[in-house]
């Protein structure tokens, strides 16, 4: 080109994000389909691309800001490459914090919620992200909730919902109900410090146990989620393969509730060493199972002894590791007799075993356990050796032996000298011929308990009547939904506050027509972020909570991101949903998302950046000091997405800086209008100059689009765009000069430009529009890299003596091995390290390394 003449209004050029990103966003707010999905028979790809919804606490801070700045750029990304993508935005609107300021503020939870929802929506939309507001979801109005109380009744319906007496867990500054899920190390999951206590209530419960197997098993077919959320779930899940065995009561003292009628009372162990039942030398009860509740209702010393154990266990709970409780255990004076031989071993109560684990019971085996070592240690119970290795020794394993593989029984009547395995199996067989036992699966997942005692949530829609006896009777269809009353005194005291609000418990029973109370209980806000993705598919549909074909088109999410905190809460639950969904016929898949991403965390002052800590940064304070674009590209540059970022201000202020590069970069070269686009060969005539610029520009290209498609390395990817930047500014004085053409100069920042788009939409729209093309930046297809262009003309290799770089020599890209292997032994530096010495080996890593073994 001729030599570009930069006046002093080109000097002066300034990066203003607080007049760019405000036009911008304008221009977006008045497209109303710029975000919105096509329709299914668009002929494109889809693409489902969600973030987890956000609980409406008032303010966004850079915590949130990294999470959604990550799923923007992706679907940024998709509709460049041509995808129908669909990415909605929606708030996870009822729960307790609603309440609290309801008592803090005298302000109405509606209120509160809708009015933070108004503030975050605005904060989003200043961000620049590209959600699709007509999706938008509130789990808080009636519109939404209805649905939570149509699949509560269709699972009533089919044997899922229901309501038993059950020990639940009781958070006192919640006041409310919690699932095991949301119990963390003994405390509420939402008041880390506030112990959890143990209650029993008459709670409604979702038999999620039902699917723990396919649950279990279908793990194994979502290879696209992190494999530490499957493990944590697996753990959760835990299934366990053994056999239940009966061991009989003597003298037929104790509670029937565990017998049968006839038989006498016995008592169920669960074990999964059925192998090494020859060893036990004591069955440990818990302290609320019923056999010792009997025992203690005869023996009032003993029932004092219980007492205190469970006392002990339950403070192990409050201090969140039961498993780590000093063991205690007092003996009963009662036997029960071994069934396979008839042998009468001790009964004992002890605090480590919980009632609500297995069958409340265990055979003590402590030769071949540690926890039962550990017990028999204390107390002077007999240790017996039942398993030993295979290969025979002169010394016998240091005991606890606890080995199953290579392993046979000894001292075990006629199954001596079997292996563990094949014992186990035949003795589970030999257990179920003779009455006293079956093989049995267990799993650690209980079932949801949902009832919370609480206002701000959905009404659980049954209704309750003396023509059932007080049994539960569902709400027609029709009648749906049940709304909250508007005007509720809330004292977190006394059960439900519903329940004191008369127009809403008293009703009419729709099965006798007369006077009935209802349900008072809410559901817990879980149910309601389970299947709100599906809600997104159709947001609007009044008669149904979706249309099957939508969700059908649009799932399984291809890209659901979130924080790994979910992994057994909400991540499983909504696992659970979608299966009952599927076999009520709504939905065809079986799992939600096919692909997990768990973002790393914000880290600020040691601590993760949370309102509960104090420790937020508002992105509009980051935002009026540096822009919107600045902010999300540091929370995406600063570390890779997957690892925590720790906070700092100037990494915003550097990104700025950037940006205000790249403005004055294009708004100097970038009115140069390029030809149509050229193929490697088409550029030969190119300078040298020239060509080095396309190959920096390509080879970003073939990075960026790299890192999309695969771990998401947005920190490499912003850090090859400053690399291409830097090559720009290198190559200003070339430019200036004419030494590089105008094709090459458009060409590079037309890429420039698009390569931008996913990360700083905002200041990309404005170098778009100031270069003169047409249409929508983000919309605008994907470049591809020209792989030719990409490749380097000489490759620099690096030379190692004996692992220890010596030097690095330049050779021809696709230079073969013999002569990679010349030019490192004709280097100067290489030859005068290896005069003297042995050359006893030449390692050629292609395109890579030159490694020399030398003596």
């Amino acid at each position: 080109m001729t030599e570009i003449q930069v006046n002093e209004s080109e000097k002066q050029v300034r990066y203003t994000p607080a007049e760019i990103e405000p036009k911008w966003q304008a221009v977006w707010d008045a497209d109303a389909g710029l975000y919105a999905a096509e329709p299914h028979d668009s002929g494109k790809p889809k693409y489902y691309c969600i973030e987890m919804l956000p609980y409406p606490s008032g303010q966004l801070h850079m915590g949130h800001v990294r999470n959604y700045a990550i799923g923007d750029a992706l679907a940024r990304h998709m509709w460049m490459r041509g995808y129908n993508v669909l990415h909605p935005m929606g708030w996870d609107a009822f729960g307790l914090p609603a309440e609290n300021a309801a008592l803090k503020n005298n302000t109405p939870p509606r209120e509160w919620t809708l009015a933070n929802i108004a503030a975050m929506r605005k904060q989003m939309q200043r961000m620049g992200l590209s959600y699709d507001w007509a999706t938008e979801v509130t789990t808080c109005l009636p519109e939404y909730y209805r649905w939570n109380q149509w699949f509560f009744l269709r699972m009533f319906a089919a044997g899922l919902a229901y309501r038993k007496k059950s020990k639940v867990n009781w958070c006192p500054e919640c006041a409310t109900v919690l699932a095991n899920e949301q119990v963390v190390n003994g405390c509420c999951w939402r008041h880390e410090d506030t112990i959890v206590e143990q209650r029993d209530l008459t709670q409604w419960f979702l038999r999620i146990t039902k699917y723990s197997d396919e649950l279990l098993t279908g793990l194994d077919k979502l290879e696209g989620w992190p494999e530490k959320v499957r493990t944590m779930q697996r753990n959760w899940i835990g299934r366990s393969e053994g056999t239940n065995v009966d061991f009989a009561v003597e003298q037929g003292v104790g509670s029937r509730e565990e017998g049968v009628e006839g038989k006498g009372t016995r008592i169920t162990v669960f074990t999964t060493r059925v192998d090494t039942i020859f060893g036990a030398t004591s069955i440990q009860l818990a302290p609320e199972h019923a056999v010792a509740k009997a025992f203690a209702a005869e023996d009032a010393a003993l029932a004092g002894q219980i007492e205190e154990l469970l006392e002990q266990q339950k403070k192990a709970r409050e201090a969140g590791d039961v498993g780590a409780i000093e063991k205690h255990g007092v003996p009963t004076g009662r036997f029960a007799v071994k069934p396979f031989n008839g042998e009468r071993v001790p009964i004992w109560v002890a605090n480590y075993i919980l009632a609500d684990y297995g069958t409340g019971a265990i055979m003590s085996v402590p030769a071949h356990d540690e926890r039962d070592f550990e017990f028999a240690t204390k107390y002077g119970l007999a240790v017996r050796r039942v398993i030993a290795p295979v290969a025979v020794t002169d010394v016998a394993p240091e005991l606890p032996y606890t080995a199953e593989e290579d392993a046979v029984l000894i001292d075990s009547g006629t199954w001596t000298g079997l292996g563990c395995v094949d014992a186990q199996a035949k003795m589970a067989a030999f257990a179920e011929v003779g009455g006293f036992g079956t093989a049995t699966v267990t799993y650690r997942l209980k079932d949801w308990g949902v009832s919370r005692q609480r206002y701000w949530g959905t009404p659980i829609p049954m209704v309750y009547c003396a023509c059932s006896g007080e049994e539960p009777i569902p709400l027609p269809e029709s009648a749906l939904p049940v709304v909250l009353p508007a005007q509720v005194e809330i004292t977190q005291q006394g059960g439900s506050p519903l329940g004191r609000v008369a127009e809403f418990v008293n009703t009419t029973c729709p099965k006798c027509g007369g006077p009935a109370r209802r349900e008072t209980d809410t559901m817990d806000t879980f149910v309601d972020s389970s299947w709100y993705f599906y809600r997104y598919t159709d947001a609007k549909n009044d008669t149904a909570p979706f249309a099957s074909e939508k969700a059908n088109y649009w799932f399984p999410i291809d890209q659901y991101i979130g924080g790994v905190e979910h992994a057994i809460l909400h991540l499983i639950y909504s696992r659970f949903l979608t299966k009952v969904m599927r076999d009520l016929g709504l939905i065809k898949n079986d799992e939600p998302a096919e692909r997990l991403f768990t973002q790393g965390m914000v880290i600020k002052d040691g601590a993760k950046m949370s309102k509960s800590k104090g420790n937020v940064v508002s992105p509009d304070l980051m935002i009026e000091r540096y822009g919107a674009d600045a902010t999300r590209m540091y929370a995406l540059f600063a570390a890779p997405p997957d690892r925590d970022l720790e906070w700092q201000e100037e990494g915003v202020a550097g990104i700025s800086r950037f940006l205000g590069k790249v403005y004055r970069l294009t708004t100097k070269y970038g009115a140069v209008r390029s030809t149509a686009a050229r193929t490697a060969d088409a550029w030969g005539a190119e300078s040298a100059a020239g060509l080095e610029l396309l190959r920096k520009l390509h080879q970003t290209i073939g990075k960026i689009t790299q890192d999309f498609s695969g771990r998401w390395h947005f920190n490499t990817s912003i850090s090859s765009i400053m690399i291409l930047v830097n090559e720009i500014t290198a190559k200003e004085a070339a430019m200036d000069a004419g030494e590089i053409s105008d094709a090459v100069i458009a060409e590079v920042f037309r890429g420039l430009t698009l390569l931008l788009a996913p990360f700083a939409p905002f200041v990309a729209a404005e170098l778009w529009q100031q270069m003169g093309h047409e249409g929508v930046v983000f919309r605008t297809p994907w470049p591809v890299v020209d792989e030719a262009l990409a490749r380097e003309d000489e490759l620099e290799i690096p030379v190692q003596a004996n692992g220890k770089l010596v030097t690095v020599v330049k050779v021809a890209a696709g230079s073969d091995e013999a002569v990679v292997k010349a030019a490192a032994l004709a280097d100067a530096k290489v030859v005068a390290r290896i005069e003297g010495k042995t050359l006893v080996k030449v390692i050629v890593v292609p395109g890579k390394l030159v490694n020399l073994v030398v003596k």
